[in-house]
């Protein structure tokens, strides 16, 4: 689920296939420092100028050809984390979990070089290998999970820099079907089990139509019933990419064929998980702004399930928008900024570079959770019923930027997407957060 610009890095070309959500631009290896003007054209704004990119620590000076490079400072700004830091709302005492196949090498050291650049407290990322299996990755997907773990942890910690991050790894490369999905569940099982987080980000996925068969449902009812037991029972918070090939997704276990219907993916499909889609953030003379993520080829993840009902909470969207779900889950619930070339400086696998995909959307908002959960006190567990409570109020338009421009059509497969409207749109949801005001009504919504 990263993705790189010009669509992945040849080593990534399958692997980002393969999991729901993956970007990165120009990579290069330097990581000095240096100045940067934003140039975007404007689009929607989405916040007043408060603070220009000028005025923020810059990218590394090799990625200065970007006029839409962004440091942490500047995405706490966009998202409206800034004021929340400073009142020492970091995501102290909580703990967020990346579920991943096979890890990182170099996380720790390129982490360590990640925050120095920017100025972040360090950091010690605990790695855990529970399941004790021989190595499977047929695909040689390696170096692209290492980039995946990275990107994950060094968006977690740019917007909540005193949350825990665990890594929880499998063997196993998840790839499609039922591939690597029962050796995830076993790590999400220990998670819980073992008291790890409460908090835990997915940026990997299935096609539902390669869930299909037999095996594939009984996987799939597996998880439905631990994701319902751990967010009701248990405090946990699910968040998961919404996926990158827009209103469509792949055939086959190879991950080489895009299907020519529209499709979705587990595990955003399912009702107990909150899905998040992709946006492309600018900012123009200090005003933010963003649209629908879709370079034309890869875009934001999103529509109906196949196999699950629309759940309780989005029928309480209106009717006129309810048409659309012919009583299924609709996918995504929120959105964040997935594009690569609007993305967030990493250093990766030590090289600085952009990273995108909704495999950067969905830790960004663990990472706005574990700021919720220290504001509340206490795990606030499953949020999706809260936050369709919130978008039916009349604290949407502070709490939420509501995207209204763009689509999740897919070029390639010849599938024709949903567009961003105004509300809750099967691309990027109810849009994407302004956490200042969003966290404390979320804590007023689930005390109600």
């Amino acid at each position: 689920m990263i993705r790189i610009q010009t669509q992945r890095l040849l080593p990534l070309l399958l692997l980002c296939s393969l999991l729901t959500a993956c970007s990165i631009p120009t990579v290069t290896t330097t990581p000095t420092i240096s100045g940067q003007t934003a140039t975007a054209p404007v689009m929607s704004p989405i916040a007043t100028p408060t603070q220009r990119l000028a005025s923020m620590p810059a990218c590394p000076v090799n990625l200065n050809a970007s006029p839409n490079c962004f440091t942490p400072v500047a995405f706490q700004a966009a998202y409206g984390v800034t004021s929340l830091l400073q009142r020492g709302l970091t995501g102290k005492g909580q703990t967020i979990v990346d579920i991943v196949s096979f890890g990182s090498p170099t996380l720790q050291q390129d982490m360590d070089i990640f925050d120095q650049q920017f100025g972040l407290p360090a950091i010690h990322i605990q790695v855990i290998a529970p399941i004790h299996e021989p190595v499977s990755d047929p695909n040689n997907d390696r170096a692209g999970w290492a980039q995946e773990t990275e990107l994950d942890v060094e968006i977690i910690h740019a917007i909540a820099p005193a949350a825990n991050i665990v890594v929880l790894t499998s063997p196993v490369a998840e790839t499609e079907g039922t591939i690597g999905l029962p050796e995830f569940l076993q790590l999400e099982q220990y998670a819980v089990s073992h008291h790890l987080g409460n908090i835990v980000s997915q940026s990997w996925g299935a096609s539902e139509l390669t869930l299909q068969d037999q095996a594939g449902q009984q996987q799939l009812q597996q998880w439905n019933s631990f994701f319902q037991q751990a967010t009701t029972k248990q405090g946990m918070t699910f968040f998961a990419s919404s996926g990158d090939n827009g209103a469509t997704d792949y055939t086959d276990l190879q991950a080489k064929h895009l299907a020519t219907v529209a499709t979705t993916s587990f595990p955003p499909d399912n009702p107990w998980v909150t899905a998040v889609g992709g946006t492309s953030l600018t900012n123009t003379g200090g005003i933010w702004s963003e649209t629908v993520w879709n370079d034309g080829g890869n875009a934001s993840g999103g529509g109906f399930s196949r196999f699950f009902p629309m759940p309780s909470y989005q029928k309480t969207l209106p009717a006129s928008v309810q048409s659309a779900f012919h009583d299924k889950r609709g996918v995504p619930d929120v959105a964040g900024d997935a594009d690569p070339n609007t993305g967030l400086a990493v250093y990766l696998t030590g090289q600085w570079t952009q990273a995108g995909g909704t495999s950067a959307s969905a830790p960004l908002w663990a990472a706005l959770m574990a700021i919720a959960n220290q504001m509340a006190g206490r795990p606030l567990g499953f949020i999706d019923p809260a936050i369709y409570q919130l978008a039916a109020s009349p604290t949407y338009a502070q709490d939420f930027h509501d995207i209204t421009t763009g689509n999740n059509t897919n070029p390639t497969a010849h599938v024709t997407g949903y567009n961003a409207v105004a509300g809750w749109d099967p691309v990027t949801g109810f849009g994407s957060p302004n956490a200042a005001r969003l966290l404390p009504d979320l804590l007023v919504a689930m005390k109600a």
